[in-house]
């Protein structure tokens, strides 16, 4: 994953108007109503309309094709992102992988490339360690916890990649990497595509997105990206086509790794999403082959 920028998991609004209403009495012997504050009622509001919407996307998804939630295209899924990643389909040799890019993100690690820079690889350790606080990178929390949001090594070096490999050789770490993929970046993705009305081909471009451009809100973001592509085409949803919308997507997507850095190879889009896109496999059925940083993958 090469971004930056602090994640940015969920967002509910909250309307603040510090208004309190007191109902006069009569008598100074009547009960004293409880003041009730407007800021409380309107949270609790937006916060029963977010859970009823919920409920019905949820009803919605579960009427739906599993997709890329399947088990076969959930690997096939990893695979795509590994070649990207980490340069090969075999992605679970990919959990003690770690190397700074040059990219910004100070070092990237493990299955879908976490970042000391783009607190992600934060959150892991974080998380991780709060089920097996004896773990070998915990002494590394204070120091991941500086370089968050840089591409600094200070404190991490020389024993921070030493350290990562090893825990790497642990069941329990490997699986930590797993879950945190799958919490930030895969079901998140999925769901949204899904509720846009994307097939397994859209829902693995929505997080392949996810994954490089992180779950951030702002132009460079997944959800940055989504909202200047609704402003070109329309989801399946919401009645457009889902090719066209698709196409539009990747050129947004596109435009933005270019802008961010110049010179950038994008063949995750151009010889990996947009040929299976234009050869119409919305399913993402194999067989595949694309093209990566200029090797030819193929899965059979």
């Amino acid at each position: 994953m090469k971004r930056a920028g602090v994640l940015l998991l969920a967002a509910v609004p909250v309307i603040a108007t510090g208004v309190y209403f007191v109902m006069p009495t009569d008598s100074a012997d009547a009960p004293v109503t409880p003041p009730v504050s407007t800021t409380q009622s309107s949270r609790e509001d937006a916060k029963s309309r977010a859970e009823q919407e919920r409920a019905a996307d949820d009803a919605l998804i579960a009427e739906l094709p599993p997709g890329l939630a399947d088990p076969a295209k959930k690997e096939l899924a990893q695979q795509l992102v590994s070649s990207a990643e980490n340069s090969t389909t075999k992605w679970r040799t990919s959990y003690g992988t770690i190397e700074d890019l040059g990219d910004g993100c100070g070092y990237t690690a493990g299955i879908i490339g976490f970042c000391t820079g783009t607190h992600d690889l934060l959150m892991l350790v974080e998380r991780y360690t709060k089920t097996h606080p004896d773990n070998g990178l915990a002494a590394y929390l204070p120091a991941l916890r500086e370089v968050d949001g840089t591409d600094s090594h200070e404190g991490l070096d020389p024993g921070f990649t030493a350290a990562w490999q090893a825990e790497a050789e642990l069941p329990a770490f490997r699986e930590a990497q797993e879950e945190e993929r799958d919490r930030v970046y895969f079901e998140p993705a999925v769901r949204l595509a899904k509720l846009d009305g994307l097939g397994t081909l859209g829902q693995f471009v929505y997080f392949d997105a996810m994954v490089f451009h992180g779950p951030d809100t702002d132009a460079e973001g997944f959800y940055g990206l989504r909202e200047q592509t609704l402003r070109k085409a329309k989801t399946p949803g919401q009645g457009g086509a889902e090719k066209a919308y698709l196409e539009a997507f990747l050129d947004v997507r596109g435009q933005a790794m270019r802008a961010r850095r110049p010179g950038i190879d994008t063949s995750r889009v151009d010889t990996a999403q947009r040929r299976f896109l234009e050869a119409g496999n919305l399913k993402l059925d194999t067989p595949l082959v694309w093209e990566m940083y200029g090797d030819t993958y193929k899965l059979p």
